[in-house]
């Protein structure tokens, strides 16, 4: 077929240049015979179109080889391949170029696609992640590594590391990984943000030739959890340590002869059943923080805001005239909130309790009660020395007292405030304080009205 396809081109060539010979002759050689000049003419003719012959079936070869070429690299089927083959072979040539165009350019799409994809993947991981090559060059950053280098935008490929991070230790665990081929993992404090990352290191797809990749974690609000955790276990073996250390030592006064002793054994039995009293206070409060964090809450039900503040005002009146405190509460407009009637009641007993306890003698502890648009406003204010401003930002904290002795003293356990704070922010309020050395305590609760959720629901 190749060979009837190229014979068939080159027929009419044959002809013409047959005919433009004769005529060049016949001008160039006007004597000659004409019989003379048409077999010249023929035989050069013949021989050009031997000449195209010979040029069509090199190109023709080549084309078929470049094609068929192109056809393994496309996996172009055979149905494809017969297609093209209808026509010459620079025709299909051309075909197979067309489709291959076709192809790289969807390939680029997809590609383009892909990056950009990958890009906004990278950039939207709150980790942050960068990649340098062996010296040191940035070849991709995202946008949570510039924030934690206090830079505005990520940093542009090629920049040196040096310029973005500053940080002595992280550049050393790069040269360790480029030096050892190995995947490297450190904890950082970076001086750009004075917070602690988990830094992890490796070399990209296996080769430090290729450069390496860091992905830093922020731990910090691991690290102060840890803390607290940390802390609570030391609180509360401070606190269950003491009242036991005095039951075992008056218990053991008693057996070694104190309970002969009538002058005496009566006031140590005491200070026994205070401590086992101040140990059962620990505890319950300890299940009730436990319950507030853990358990499923009650289902929440509208509670009258009077009713609750009055019932809480009648359990600590006789702890306040014992110590000489009044108890003042002006007339409100009653109004209801959501949120479980024990918790809430329990949440101003506490925090009367410690205004009572912190006052000054004959002092005065005020329930003032207030409605914003959205929120009902409770604050319990009294006349006490204060409290410190240093101790302001932990005064919900487990166990934390600002007077250690004058707080166990007076019977608390410490953990007062910390369910308060959990029992309000479990009924979708907050809780918050003002304070001033000399000037009292104001504590705020702000609870969302019954209405307001009420009509939230509804929408």
């Amino acid at each position: 077929m190749p060979r009837l396809r190229i014979t068939v081109r080159l027929l009419p060539c044959f002809i013409a240049l047959t005919v433009c010979s004769a005529w060049l002759l016949h001008w160039l050689v006007p004597e000659a015979l004409p019989g003379q000049w048409l077999r010249a003419s023929a035989a050069l003719g013949l021989a050009g179109t031997i000449i195209l012959a010979l040029f069509l079936a090199v190109t023709d070869r080549r084309a078929l080889a470049l094609r068929r070429t192109l056809e393994r690299l496309l996996e172009t089927g055979k149905s494809e391949s017969r297609r093209q083959a209808s026509g010459d072979e620079l025709s299909a040539l051309a075909a197979t170029i067309e489709h291959a165009t076709r192809r790289v350019r969807a390939m680029v799409e997809t590609l383009q696609r892909e990056n950009a994809r990958r890009e906004a993947i990278l950039g939207s991981m709150v980790e942050g992640l960068v990649a340098v090559d062996p010296l040191l060059r940035i070849t991709f950053a995202n946008r949570a590594f510039a924030e934690m280098m206090g830079a505005a935008a990520p940093p542009a490929p090629g920049t040196p590391l040096v310029q973005v991070a500053r940080d002595h230790a992280l550049h050393e665990m790069f040269a360790a990984v480029f030096a050892e081929g190995q995947p490297l993992q450190q904890r950082l404090i970076l001086s750009a943000s004075t917070r602690s990352f988990e830094v992890q290191v490796a070399p990209l797809a296996g080769d430090p030739q290729r450069g390496a990749i860091a992905m830093l974690y922020d731990i910090t609000g691991l690290e102060r959890l840890e803390r607290v955790r940390k802390d609570f276990v030391a609180n509360v073996s401070h606190e269950l340590r003491t009242p036991l250390a005095a039951i075992c030592g008056y218990a053991e006064t008693l057996i070694e002869g104190g309970l002969e002793d009538p002058a005496n054994s009566r006031p140590f039995v005491s200070i026994i059943l205070a401590k086992a009293r101040q140990l059962t206070n620990i505890v319950q409060d300890l299940l009730i923080l436990s319950s507030l964090e853990s358990a499923k809450p009650p289902v929440a039900e509208p509670i009258s805001l009077q009713q609750s503040i009055q019932s809480a005002l009648r359990t600590v009146e006789p702890m306040a005239k014992t110590r000489g405190i009044s108890l003042v509460c002006e007339s409100f407009q009653d109004m209801e909130v959501l949120g479980y009637e024990i918790r809430l009641e329990q949440v101003w007993v506490n925090l009367l309790e410690n205004a009572i306890k912190f006052n000054r003698p004959e002092g005065e502890v005020r329930v003032d009660v207030v409605r914003d648009p959205e929120r009902a406003l409770v604050r319990v204010c009294d006349t006490g020395s204060g409290i410190p401003s240093r101790d302001l930002p932990r005064i919900f904290e487990r166990f934390y007292r600002v007077d250690k002795a004058r707080s166990r003293a007076t019977g608390g356990t410490g953990l007062g405030l910390a369910i308060v704070k959990h029992a309000v922010e479990q009924m979708g309020g907050s809780v918050s304080v003002e304070s001033h050395l000399g000037q009292g305590s104001v504590f705020t609760v702000a609870l969302p009205p019954f209405e307001n959720n009420l009509a939230a629901n509804e929408h």
